[in-house]
């Protein structure tokens, strides 16, 4: 692959996540936020799963996966919804920078969880770091935590490690399958669980605004942001591995930032420049031995 086509796809990939930050911001003014969710794994999960019968060698998932689908669909998918609750009350850019915790999060579930996993004392300061970073974002008024801001960040957080945690239970399970044919079934078994949530919590299609800008961002959220994104994902996986693909999860905020200001007139606060060098800083101090052997690398094959 050249390095032209490489810096392509990752700079596609990190536009089209960005991009899927303000679309859910749009998407909330049509759709209550559950069923926008489950809209969104519906046709997503269809269109991956359509791929996945055409490319992958295997796509029909066996009891042997069941442990890691379920822990996909509930903590990667259902979990997800959170993000689309929280970002009622607050801006695409604001939760663009939040849920890149997603990353420096993974690691600290996997040193818990996963066997043969190291750490270290840096390790979990740079950990203590990112979190602080979304505090620094969300500013709790101790005489207030209940401010619809402060619960949207929150929520948004939480979202955040529902899908680390599910990253790395999928990791503990293990499953045969390719991803893009375990990622389609997560969605769906996802989505299931999404619609009964949203019955639940009593929100209805009757409440829902069919006008072109909810209708464009979900098809933009379902189809750009999930199922291409998601094939361009696993491409890149395949071809570099996990560290430098996930360094793409620092360049959506900036996207999403961008896009926000551009089409919705948002403005982005120091603090939430503040927040995320924080977030940026925790993850770089956790994994510098290895953003140090990629550096490395790179300078001997001359990139």
């Amino acid at each position: 692959m050249t390095r032209y086509r490489t810096g392509l796809l990752f700079v596609g990939l990190a536009v089209l996540w960005g991009g899927s930050f303000p679309a859910i911001e749009v998407g909330l003014e049509s759709f209550p936020p559950v069923l926008f969710a489950a809209a969104r794994y519906d046709l997503a999960g269809v269109l991956l799963l359509a791929y996945a019968v055409f490319a992958a060698d295997r796509w029909r998932p066996t009891r042997a996966d069941a442990g890691a689908l379920l822990a996909g669909g509930v903590f990667l998918v259902a979990g997800n919804s959170l993000l689309f609750l929280g970002q009622q009350y607050t801006t695409g850019s604001l939760a663009a920078v939040i849920y890149s915790l997603v990353p420096l999060l993974t690691t600290g579930f996997a040193w818990a969880l996963l066997a043969g996993e190291s750490n270290s004392l840096l390790g979990l300061v740079g950990i203590l770091v990112g979190l602080a970073g979304v505090v620094v974002i969300a500013r709790p008024d101790p005489g207030n935590l209940f401010a619809a801001g402060v619960v949207g960040k929150t929520l948004v957080a939480l979202a955040a490690v529902s899908v680390a945690l599910g990253s790395v239970l999928i990791r503990r399970w293990d499953s045969t399958l390719p991803d893009s044919a375990f990622t389609a079934w997560a969605m769906v078994i996802g989505a299931g669980i999404l619609h009964a949530s949203s019955l639940v919590a009593g929100e209805s299609v009757a409440a829902v605004r069919f006008d072109p800008a909810g209708l464009v961002a979900l098809a933009y959220i379902a189809v750009f942001a999930t199922a291409i994104a998601f094939v361009i994902y696993f491409f890149l996986l395949g071809a570099y591995g996990p560290l430098e693909t996930n360094l793409v999860s620092y360049a959506v905020p900036l996207v999403a930032t961008l896009i926000g200001w551009a089409l919705l007139g948002e403005r982005v606060t120091v603090w939430t420049g503040l927040g995320f060098l924080l977030i940026l800083g925790g993850f770089v101090l956790l994994k510098r031995r290895e953003l140090r052997a990629e550096l490395r690398r790179a300078r001997t094959q001359g990139v």
